[in-house]
């Protein structure tokens, strides 16, 4: 069986087809989150180490970490930073620090930016997986050596120079050259990690299918772990964690291995809250001052005030289970078991007596 080891300093996760789907948090990525790259701007990693933390006990058995930030305020009195090559390698070399400091998930170095790659391998401690090289040749010429130095698996992604492909069969073709060259360096299939690319449903039709079909076949003929940006299938549409909630285990079921992802639900915040009292009291509800936030967010269905995890989790728990990746179901039931005892501690402490 094919088997990709990615170690911390203390923990190892193993992607692979007899083990259970591998979760790569991917909150920690300063692009598209103005908050974030803002606080990064200023040296504040307050809120990196959060997500560390709360995937982590979500359930993520690795976490990606972007450096892809944009310093707009610095770029005004340095140019500098409008150069990314300046900005993401000392960045990244922070960031992993930061995030070993406080938790020992494995991780997984994602940049664009070769001098950002390796200054996370550097940094890294145990056995990340580098994220990413795709089939340009220059991107080839580039990234697989630093794999090959540093002994890492890698992600490749099935695209080349002509650009992402709309025909399964191209990107299959791109994933297979990947392969091929890595091998040329010395790189073992097992440490390619392949993301064949998931183009959103609501764009085409056939994407889902297009997937679990190039699944199969880099399994069957390359033999090599896979992973996406699982959120892409939904892109653009409304309730997109119920389409994220039924790709995820139908591309488990095809073979995929693994996911770059959000485990966690986000929390339910003051303006939410203050908005579902405002619509309350206006059709006559009377709401006490005094009630605790995490009590009105759970009545009134808003979720929770606090970080946990999301829909997504539990359904790739259940189908762990179903593919006997969970054997005898212990982790879907001491999961279970914990929200159970959560929320019947009167109970709990009456079985105990009774022991």
């Amino acid at each position: 069986m094919t088997r990709t080891i990615v170690e911390s300093k203390t923990k190892t996760a193993i992607i692979g087809f007899d083990q259970p789907f591998c979760v790569i948090g991917e909150r920690i990525n300063p692009t598209g989150r103005k908050k974030l790259a803002e606080q990064l701007e200023m040296d504040d990693f307050s809120m990196v180490e959060a997500d560390a933390i709360s995937q982590t006990m979500a359930g993520a058995t690795v976490l990606d970490v972007n450096s892809g930030a944009v310093f707009t305020n610095k770029m005004a009195t340095d140019p500098r930073y409008a150069d990314n090559n300046f900005v993401e390698p000392p960045l990244m070399r922070e960031l992993i620090s930061r995030i070993q400091s406080i938790v020992d998930t494995p991780l997984c170095i994602d940049s664009s930016v070769p001098g950002a790659l390796e200054e996370g391998l550097k940094a890294a401690e145990g056995r990340p997986l580098l994220n990413s090289v795709t089939g340009e040749e220059e991107r080839l010429e580039l990234v697989l050596p630093l794999v090959k130095k540093y002994n890492v698996p890698v992600v490749a992604i099935s695209n080349d120079d002509t650009g992402i492909s709309e025909d399964p069969d191209v990107r299959f073709a791109v994933a297979k050259k990947i392969v091929e060259r890595a091998a040329d360096f010395g790189i073992p299939a097992h440490d390619i990690v392949v993301d064949p690319l998931v183009m959103p449903i609501g764009a085409m039709g056939t994407a889902g299918l297009q997937v679990f079909k190039l699944v199969r076949r880099l399994r069957e003929e390359l033999g090599v772990n896979t992973t996406c940006g699982a959120s892409n299938i939904s892109f653009g549409l409304p309730n997109r964690h119920g389409i994220n909630n039924a790709f995820l285990p139908m591309a488990m079921a095809a073979g995929m291995t693994s996911a770059i992802m959000n485990p966690i639900a986000l929390p339910v915040g003051p303006k939410k809250l203050a908005e579902k009292r405002a619509a309350l009291e206006a059709a006559g509800i009377i709401i006490p001052e005094d009630i605790d936030p995490e009590l009105l967010a759970q009545l009134t269905g808003l979720g929770s005030t606090k970080a946990r995890a999301g829909k997504e989790m539990e359904a790739i728990r259940a189908a762990n289970f179903l593919t006997d990746n969970d054997p005898h179901g212990a982790e879907w039931i001491k999961t279970n078991k914990v929200v159970a005892d959560g929320a019947a501690g009167g109970r709990r402490t009456s079985r105990r007596r009774r022991a």
